[in-house]
């Protein structure tokens, strides 16, 4: 009995280090403090957070490889710091925040999908250029995946995005403008701690496609191999998200997506369509303990465009 357990608590041993959970814990010893000690290595950044907790999901992010983690660490408050206009009030209550929320930008459905990811859905032709600009829907974005990344479970499994074309006019695509798109990228692709499953584009246009072409070269090999254009083909797509986790709009067996449901879950239980109410901050100390430090309070000036400068950018798309 004593050689019989003698063999088999070194294999139990590696059994729950090669598991999820084991492995976390195996990589976890002294990943902290490298991530930790490289920081003096960039003292042009102010690093605003650097507990255990909110290093963990950039290790996650980059399975542990303590020096993709530090690039991660340093462009998430670079870029954070670079564009001080847009995390400015970076909170629920924000009027230009909440508008897009209200608007659906962006949509997180309850359900995940079969392999745990959250699956967040864009309705494009939603976008009502006369009240959101590209950069209220871009910090809607990122404000909900912060909430969303406290979540450890999703800074594991990761995310998966779908974004539905249909209807999206020709004038709407216009004002998509290189600088805001390599924005986008930047905030979501290099940015960012979350991990993405997939990028989905349906019942897009030919003009999206040449979009696509156009920022191509600015996605990283990984994330092009991630980014799927379905057309309307759903086929395709449930071959990679099953209907079950779907709602009706993607040919899933869920009922239709309800467009109000992320504000309210952010803005509460008095959230009312008609009077857009605003909770005060002290109401949600998630959002106020926890996003409202993240922009960056370091004494470098604002050395990123002006949101105008942005969106009055050549267009990708040159209207007749």
């Amino acid at each position: 009995f004593s050689i019989s357990r003698a063999g088999l608590e070194p294999l139990e041993a590696q059994k729950d280090v090669f598991s999820s959970e084991g492995l976390e814990n195996h990589c976890q010893n002294g990943r902290f403090m490298e991530v930790r000690d490289m920081i003096v290595t960039r003292p042009d950044i102010g690093f605003l957070r650097t507990d255990d907790e909110f290093i963990l999901r950039f290790l996650r992010a980059r399975k542990f490889d303590h020096m993709e983690t530090f690039r991660l660490l340093a462009q998430y408050f670079q870029f954070r710091q670079q564009n001080l206009d847009m995390f400015q009030s970076f909170k629920v209550d924000d009027p230009s925040i909440k508008r897009a929320l209200m608007d659906g930008f962006p949509g997180v459905l309850e359900t995940p999908d079969q392999h745990g990811r959250k699956i967040l859905i864009l309705f494009a032709s939603n976008w009502d250029q006369s009240r959101n600009s590209f950069i209220d829907i871009l910090r809607a974005i990122l404000l909900s995946l912060e909430v969303l990344i406290e979540n450890p479970e999703l800074q594991i499994n990761g995310f998966t995005l779908i974004i539905d074309w249909s209807n999206f006019s020709f004038k709407q695509a216009s004002k998509l403008t290189p600088n805001i798109l390599k924005l986008a990228i930047e905030g979501l692709q290099d940015s960012f701690p979350a991990r993405f499953g997939g990028i989905h584009f349906v019942n897009q246009p030919w003009y999206i496609h040449a979009m696509y072409t156009i920022i191509k070269p600015f996605l990283k090999d990984k994330t092009r191999k991630r980014i799927f254009l379905h057309g309307n083909n759903l086929n395709s797509l449930h071959q990679l998200i099953q209907p079950e986790c779907l709602p009706s709009e993607f040919g899933g067996t869920l009922p239709p997506y309800d467009m109000g449901m992320w504000a309210r879950t952010l803005l509460g239980p008095e959230y009312n369509d008609e009077t857009e109410y605003t909770p005060p901050c002290s109401d949600w100390p998630i959002l106020t303990t926890s996003l409202c430090v993240f922009r960056s309070q370091s004494t470098v000036e604002a050395a990123a465009l002006r949101q105008m400068d942005r969106e009055t950018s050549t267009p990708l798309l040159a209207l007749d």
